[in-house]
């Protein structure tokens, strides 16, 4: 009997059909980028790209639109949003963030209040050694760029930020516009610090740069444990979401 004789339910199972099976299949030919009086909108074909919310994209910049139309020309036979991480910026900011910032804003302050900076390792040696010099540079640039304080702490014990400290980094959150501050709230939750997030907005970081940091941790039980096939993919699917957000944030100029 041939695969298409079985019945279904003895078929073998295929995550890339059935994934293909609940996207929509690509109904254009052609992505490009196109200035317009009131920004650069992304065309599919002649039809301008919209939001889920019927919003028409548009941005502030040409090389960000026209990194989001190479994510729509980069589609095969059907349209995989999960493979667009920009678009799913820009439409984010678009339709919630531009908006309604608070909850955006409310998220980032947050993960400053437990940032993942501020817990340190009791030992092994040098695994403390590794996160004081990788985290504590950040943390004194936060300082004195912002005027924002974050205490640290060693061990299991939550340490309780002063509010004084996350009313100023709020002030500083509620400064960026939509499209900032979505790639910024990306970049926070996946590396789970608002720390290195607010770095890579400010070029204090570079993307390769602040993933590695946001992975201290892990890096060392890797150096000691190895990595397994599973977590690697896991990382290697952050990295394209973190790297992402940090373009976005590139190309905002």
């Amino acid at each position: 009997m041939s695969e298409a004789d079985k019945p279904s339910f003895v078929r073998a199972f295929d995550p890339q059909k059935e994934r293909e099976a609940r996207m929509a299949k690509r109904f254009y030919k052609d992505a490009r980028a196109e200035a317009r009086d009131d920004g650069v909108a992304v065309l599919l074909d002649e039809r301008e790209l919209k939001t889920p919310a019927r919003n028409p994209v548009r941005l502030p910049s040409h090389p960000l639109a026209e990194a989001v139309a190479a994510e729509w020309a980069a589609q095969s036979d059907h349209v995989d949003p999960a493979s667009m991480p920009r678009t799913r910026i820009v439409t984010t900011a678009i339709d919630r963030v531009a908006e309604d910032a608070g909850p955006a804003i409310d998220e980032i302050a947050r993960y400053g209040g437990s940032d993942l900076l501020c817990y340190r390792a009791e030992q092994p040696a040098e695994l403390v050694a590794q996160q004081t010099a990788a985290w504590d540079p950040l943390l004194a640039w936060l300082k004195e760029s912002h005027a924002v304080r974050l205490a640290s702490t060693s061990g299991i014990m939550h340490v309780t930020q002063d509010e004084a400290e996350l009313v100023r980094l709020r002030a500083v959150l509620s400064k960026l516009d939509p499209l900032r501050l979505t790639a910024l709230h990306t970049l926070v939750t996946i590396s789970g610090s608002a720390v290195i997030g607010l770095a890579v907005l400010h070029k204090r970081l570079d993307a390769e740069g602040a993933f590695e940091t946001s992975r201290v941790d892990e890096l060392f039980q890797i150096s000691q444990w190895g990595e397994d096939a599973e977590a690697a993919a896991r990382t290697k699917a952050h990295k394209a979401e973190f790297d992402a957000a940090a373009e976005v944030l590139t190309l905002l100029g």
